[in-house]
């Protein structure tokens, strides 16, 4: 078995993080094959999902997954992200988080041909997908930017009191 990534572990203390100071802990995700997430709310392969403790019910930041059933519409639902496809955890009312690099989703051929050639022992729903790739180190991001004193906002700055949006940083 091979070292654990440290992204799990950053999640789980930004989460804590979040919580301890009264903050609204929200994660963005990129969706793809393998996320369990109610489709109606993903906008451009893209959801955000908000795991504060009284939004969520068993909650569980996993190493390989994270998993919570949540309501939608009044609905209530599964969710099941993969590590892997968390791009960002930060807290609604700062922005201040961490954004995270997600490898894009392979088609199930390729990914079947690649387990095929020996590269993963990793089964998802019957089928192999390639081993992961190697760690990118994650970014330490405020997702708001202040502007200085004499700057005035632009199309770039938000202007002030704003909503916070998240910057993903490379």
């Amino acid at each position: 078995m091979g070292e654990i990534a440290t992204k799990p572990y950053l999640l789980r203390a930004l989460y804590e993080w979040c919580v301890d100071n009264g903050y609204t802990p929200h994660l963005a995700v990129k969706v793809d094959s393998r996320t369990q997430v109610p489709a109606e709310f993903v906008r451009d392969g893209e959801i955000t999902l908000n795991i504060a403790p009284t939004a969520v019910h068993r909650l569980q930041l996993g190493n390989e997954v994270v998993e919570f059933s949540a309501r939608f519409a009044g609905v209530a639902r599964q969710i099941s992200v993969p590590i892997q496809n968390v791009q960002a955890l930060y807290a609604r009312e700062t922005g201040h988080g961490m954004t995270f690099e997600v490898e894009p989703d392979q088609p199930v051929a390729q990914a079947r041909d690649e387990a095929d050639s020996g590269t993963s022992n990793d089964a998802v729903s019957g089928v192999n997908l390639p081993a992961a790739p190697a760690q990118t180190a994650p970014v330490l991001a405020s997702t708001r930017e202040r502007p200085e004193k004499n700057d005035a906002p632009g199309p770039d700055r938000p202007k002030p009191g704003g909503k916070p949006t998240l910057r993903r940083v490379k």
